[in-house]
């Protein structure tokens, strides 16, 4: 294969202040992630928004598949147009615009919400999950040209790091100081909130989307001031259409084997991946009857435990290669995956008896929720090296003057077909009328990507 820009245009890195404000687009997305998707808002959603928490988890599924399909039919496009006309900061500023707007716009989300207000709720979460993509697509494509392509796996797992850690700081600000638990009145720290918000309306939990966009606002300042971006490389006159790019390229695919295979690969994992973050906050919820208390130290230990994950992975993934810890990483999931479903009320690894957890007793108090919370941190563990080390390796093999095409693809091998897990669990979750059995059609995904990703051939590394 032959080398690209990442491993011949870029001989020493950026100044600091450079990789500093890049880094920074991590920790100012990362809210949206941990508070919205994964630990807050969506498990708050399925359990006080919507009619009932199988429902909340079906409609959420349902909103997520079709993000999914926005992302993979608007990303391929969009790094065309990029990679045609140069700039790719404009770009970034109208979808951070649109992020923020509709992260703002779940304020509205309140309890036993009508038919109306739980669909605008559920638009303004597809535009945000579509919008933080976008985003992603284009500061992806930056990444080659800030560093040697020796260095490209410590700066990749140095953002998944700091952006972890953005997001377990954003965490502990609004589960330990803002939101607080129905039944006590109280935030994880056992103390009532720092602002006077209405505990019956869930002011708390509906402030979430705007904390969100607020933060991504502020922190995304360094990255538009202080990164650099490419001046245009050809005229627009002589500009070739962007859907003509993109064919060629997409055409190209089937003669380059090992960047087609990783692809396919990367959209399977990506998707159970996706999945797990969607579902697992709402499946913990549901076995264990999780509160805010429960579900903040849930998510502070999984994005603690990610945040060392990530570091560890970047320096690995320059030494070992980014295929060996993406591999390595998937095993890894898969242990952590089953390991969760195998924990109910009086049940883990499926068959050995424990007691029920009691209620009112203290978190994480039942053997049960420990076990849970020792195979949720394996999987905490290693998804970021394995979404590190997946843009590294696409850093690698892309071509330099296709860069953020190639990130588009690699953003639509990651949504093409991600309605498919969302969807999937959204319906032998209505069918079964079990989360556990909806939560445990994930694994398809990650054995499929698992068994691809071992077929990728990569250059041995000098």
């Amino acid at each position: 294969m032959q080398d690209t820009a990442a491993e011949t245009g870029v001989q020493k890195p950026a100044p600091l202040r450079a990789l500093v404000s890049w880094v920074l687009f991590d920790w100012a997305a990362q809210p949206y992630y941990t508070l919205v998707l994964t630990f807050l808002f969506a498990p708050y959603f399925a359990n006080a928004v919507a009619p009932t928490p199988a429902d909340g988890q079906a409609l959420w599924g349902y909103a997520a598949a079709a993000a999914g399909v926005l992302i993979a039919l608007g990303s391929p496009f969009l790094g065309a147009v990029a990679d045609g006309r140069g700039r790719r900061k404009p770009w970034m500023a109208l979808f951070s615009l649109l992020l923020v707007g509709a992260l703002a716009l779940l304020w509205f989300a309140v309890p036993g919400a009508d038919t109306t207000t739980i669909a605008l709720v559920l638009i303004a979460f597809v535009i945000a999950t579509a919008m933080a993509e976008f985003t992603t697509v284009f500061t992806n494509a930056i990444m080659p040209s800030l560093v040697p392509a020796s260095q490209l796996g410590r700066l990749s797992g140095t953002g998944w790091a700091v952006g972890y850690a953005g997001g377990l700081l954003s965490l502990a600000v609004m589960a330990g100081l803002v939101v607080a638990d129905p039944n006590t009145g109280r935030t994880l720290l056992g103390i009532e909130p720092v602002l006077a918000l209405d505990s019956a309306a869930r002011e708390g939990d509906r402030l979430v989307g705007p904390f969100a966009a607020l933060w991504y606002a502020l922190f995304m300042i360094p990255f538009f001031l202080f990164v650099p971006d490419r001046r245009p490389e050809v005229r627009l006159a002589s500009a070739r259409p962007p859907l003509t790019e993109l064919w060629e390229t997409i055409r190209g695919l089937p003669s380059d084997r090992d960047m087609l295979l990783f692809l396919v690969a990367r959209m399977l994992y990506a998707d159970g991946l996706a999945a797990i973050f969607a579902f697992g906050g709402i499946y913990g919820a549901a076995v264990f009857g999780w509160g805010a208390m429960e579900l903040g130290l849930f998510g502070i230990v999984l994005t603690l435990t990610g945040v060392f994950g990530a570091l560890i992975g970047g320096v690995l993934d320059d030494r070992v290669g980014s295929k060996t810890v993406i591999i390595v990483s998937l095993l890894l999931l898969l242990v952590g995956a089953f390991g969760i479903l195998s924990v109910d009320r009086e049940h883990v690894l499926f068959v050995s008896e424990v007691t029920p957890k009691e209620a009112g007793s203290a978190p994480f108090s039942s053997a049960g929720e420990r076990v849970f919370l020792l195979f949720a941190t394996i999987v905490g563990l290693v998804a970021a090296p394995v979404q590190a080390a997946s843009r590294a390796l696409l850093a690698r093999l892309a071509p330099p003057e296709k860069m953020t095409q190639y990130f588009g693809l690699f953003a639509f091998s990651g949504k093409v077909t991600a309605f498919l897990a969302p969807l999937l669990v959204a319906i032998v979750t209505q069918v079964s009328s079990s989360q556990r059995i909806g939560m445990a059609s994930i694994a398809v995904f990650l054995i499929a990507g698992l068994v691809l990703m071992l077929g990728v051939r990569t250059r041995s590394r000098g």
